[in-house]
């Protein structure tokens, strides 16, 4: 059986629950790239459940869908499932110190929220545009704090045993923008521990954190940083870029940005090829010129060239 007709027969079987050939590109901040065969956004436990039974039945490959801020999707699109938790996973919960949020909340809302509430610790991520749930997954931070800082546990779907369980912080793996989470392994919920703040404080540091972002990085279509800093804290991406002279380095539609050279903008016409040459040919680029092996911090979706596997999503069965 071929991987279109194990698409149909798994839309087939979802019905209601899916829609096919939605378009993808346009949910991530790169808003370039095409359709995913099939699209999920399960409303509940027992509906993401029965996705799953689909998914292994028909070894179909599965992407979860976040807030789109790092992800860039082939222009020939994502031939498996999609899935969003939107439906499932958008809810915020505060009692004192402790935060319950599900793992569509955006982590600019989250911060916003649990600075109204007097807690502090969760300011840094009003300036990351991504959710909870890829939170988790990559560890994301910036403005001298991550998600480990606070993370107290995390209720994971885990798509081959089709069993949701809380696990602690300590089981993840969390690492500088990564973790041991593997694909079949979905975030549905955090919990994060707080301290009690100042509120005026903490809108303060917000407000702070906005302005710098504004001031330092590009606005436009971009996924933020595109390469993990080689040396954190010493050598940054950006430098290297900078120094082999590649600000304003285009190809088709697509081009390395004037106010970071670490951000690559998808401008007026591009495509999500544009977007993937710039990225290969600055990686090569700084390889050859200084010697560091640049990694993404981008997970490629559809594109069919070795090394793209793990971006894509794995198999379940």
């Amino acid at each position: 059986m071929t991987v279109d007709d194990r698409l149909e027969r798994a839309a087939a079987e979802l019905g209601s629950l899916c829609r096919v050939h939605e378009p993808l590109g346009i949910l991530t901040t790169y808003r370039v790239g095409g359709n995913a065969a099939i699209f999920v956004s399960p409303a509940s436990i027992s509906q993401l459940q029965a996705v799953a039974e689909v998914i292994i039945r028909y070894d179909l490959p599965v992407l979860v869908v976040g807030r789109g801020s790092n992800l860039l999707v082939a222009d020939a699109g994502f031939a498996g499932v999609a899935l969003s938790l939107a439906e499932l996973a958008d809810d915020i919960e505060i009692r004192g110190v402790s935060v319950c949020a599900g793992s569509a909340v955006a982590l600019p809302v989250l911060a916003r929220k649990t600075a109204a509430a007097g807690l502090t610790g969760f300011e840094w991520a009003v300036g990351i545009p991504g959710s909870i749930g890829g939170a988790v997954r990559m560890n994301a931070g910036g403005h001298g704090s991550d998600m480990a800082a606070s993370l107290v546990r995390a209720e994971i779907f885990d798509m081959r045993d089709l069993q949701s369980r809380w696990r602690p912080a300590e089981s993840l793996g969390l690492r500088f923008r990564g973790s041991d989470l593997v694909d079949h392994e979905v975030v549905v919920r955090a919990e994060l521990s707080l301290s009690a703040g100042d509120v005026e404080a903490s809108e303060r540091e917000i407000a702070e954190i906005v302005h710098w972002r504004r001031e330092n990085q590009p606005g436009g279509q971009n996924a933020g940083s595109v390469f993990v800093n080689p040396i954190p804290g010493q050598l940054s991406a950006g430098e290297l870029i900078d120094r082999i002279g590649l600000r304003g380095f285009r190809i088709g539609g697509a081009f390395v940005s004037d106010k970071h050279a670490n951000f690559i903008q998808a401008g007026e016409g591009a495509t999500a090829s544009d977007v993937k040459a710039v990225i290969d040919e600055v990686r090569d680029r700084v390889a050859r010129d200084t010697g560091f092996e640049l990694r993404t911090e981008l997970r490629l979706v559809g594109f069919a060239e070795a090394g793209a596997t793990r971006a894509e999503g794995s198999t379940l069965g």
